[in-house]
């Protein structure tokens, strides 16, 4: 189960970098989506993987790690995907905006107009 989640981790964070490295802006906020995917992951993945115990104490059962699972990281996860979305969201809308005053998907399109010499 390790090295199934570690590999779904290296292919988030490959095809997150991958996306962020093209020209396109919906591609780059796909891309930081893909990694703070694989980032949510990997906060998950440290609270010890374990199937079927509470992340709460209930009386009768001791108190140990044994028993239950870390809440901290699924915390963390939980608070992590609603940042992530409302970030997605305030991307998506500045994207949206930057095609509109630039007539181009290009990260780099505002660049392309200031430049002196270079045909726009």
């Amino acid at each position: 189960m390790e090295f199934a989640i570690a590999s779904g981790i290296g292919v988030l964070v490959s095809v997150g970098v991958y996306l962020m490295l093209r020209a396109r802006s919906f591609d780059v906020i796909l891309g930081l989506t893909m990694l703070s995917y694989a980032t949510n992951l990997l906060i998950f993945s440290s609270g010890r993987l374990v199937v079927g115990k509470p992340p709460v104490l209930r009386e009768g059962v001791d108190a140990t790690l044994a028993n239950y699972t870390d809440p901290l990281p699924q915390a963390l996860v939980l608070t992590a995907i609603v940042i992530s979305f409302a970030m997605t969201a305030v991307m998506i809308v500045l994207a949206m905006r930057s095609r509109a005053d630039n007539d181009s998907d290009h990260v780099d399109a505002g660049d392309m107009i200031d430049r002196p010499g270079k045909d726009a």
